[in-house]
């Protein structure tokens, strides 16, 4: 037998261990995962995260964006699991008002997205019926007003209802454009009008000219291309007063919302199945944060203000 006989099986093996760990990598890029085991925020900042500080819309005029509203927590309902929390207050007075955000990286366009959101129907303490927005959602800058190259898609949850709905209702909003003055609008929007008190799980899929909104694994909205997305966009939390539905009371109110982890693929369309096997898969492994999206070229700024 020939050196070179006896070598093939060994070169072989080593190919196909190579091809193996090729696609054991092909299927970890383009996923980006956080379950938000942090103590502090610094330590968030370290893996991308940004508190918002720019003083601006949506919101109270000039209220305060608290970084200090951003803050991680044991999980009431399971004591061995981490959320992140976003606290915000208000007297009605925009110098009492704090309203909080978080983003992460402006890198995502196509793909799934997903968390694990805890809204809340009431205040932490306080007299209720403030106008409040509990989010997850992905956006970019507005360059200009009425900007073509424009990018959002949001879960909004309005727990004391608002925008003319009169219940507590998720609002699914896809955006075109935009701009504040005068207010000018064009997006798809659709309602799901129940109370959703509580752990829930938000996915959206964002593929081939279809934007698909599902809450608990139940799609209840389905936008087209008019306002599919164009550019890339971060992916962003926040926690925020309406300012036309605040109760006429002078005591101070604060409510908050809690996330157990945000899941972004951007090669897979998975349902809300799916999604929770790939999160019990990562957190079987003990990976509590992992991010293998490719910042754009040029990498884009951090942004956090909208």
């Amino acid at each position: 037998m020939s050196k070179t006989t006896k070598l093939l099986p060994t070169l072989l093996l080593g190919c196909a261990t190579l091809t193996s760990m090729s696609f054991a990598q092909a299927k970890e890029d383009g996923v980006m995962f956080d379950d938000f085991s942090y103590k502090t925020l610094a330590e968030a900042e370290k893996n991308g995260w940004v508190a918002r500080t720019q003083v601006g819309h949506p919101g109270i005029k000039n209220a305060t964006w608290w970084d200090e509203g951003i803050t991680f927590h044991p999980d009431r309902l399971n004591l061995q699991n981490q959320v992140m929390r976003l606290t915000s207050k208000t007297d009605g007075t925009a110098v009492n008002t704090r309203h909080t955000q978080i983003c992460h990286q402006r890198k995502y366009l196509e793909g799934t997205y997903a968390a694990r959101v805890f809204f809340n129907d009431q205040p932490d303490f306080g007299p209720d019926g403030d106008g409040i927005v509990e989010t997850f959602y992905a956006i970019s800058p507005l360059a200009a007003p009425m900007d073509k190259n424009y990018s959002e898609l949001d879960f909004e949850y309005l727990a004391n209802g608002g925008w003319g709905v009169n219940s507590t209702a998720l609002w699914s909003t896809s955006w075109e454009t935009f701009q504040l003055e005068p207010w000018t609008k064009i997006n798809d929007y659709d309602t799901y009008v129940k109370s959703l008190q509580g752990w829930n799980t938000l996915v959206l899929q964002v593929f081939d000219n279809k934007i698909k909104y599902y809450i608990n694994g139940e799609l209840y909205s389905e936008h087209g291309s008019d306002v599919y997305p164009e550019v890339p966009m971060s992916m962003n939390f926040n926690l925020w007063f309406i300012p036309e539905q605040l109760v006429k009371f002078p005591e101070m109110r604060q409510y908050h919302q809690d996330v157990d982890w945000v899941y972004f693929n951007a090669n897979k369309n998975l349902s809300y199945l799916d999604v929770v096997k790939e999160v019990e898969g990562l957190r079987a492994k003990n990976i509590t944060q992992t991010d293998k999206v490719p910042d754009r070229q040029p990498k884009l700024d951090s942004y956090c203000g909208l």
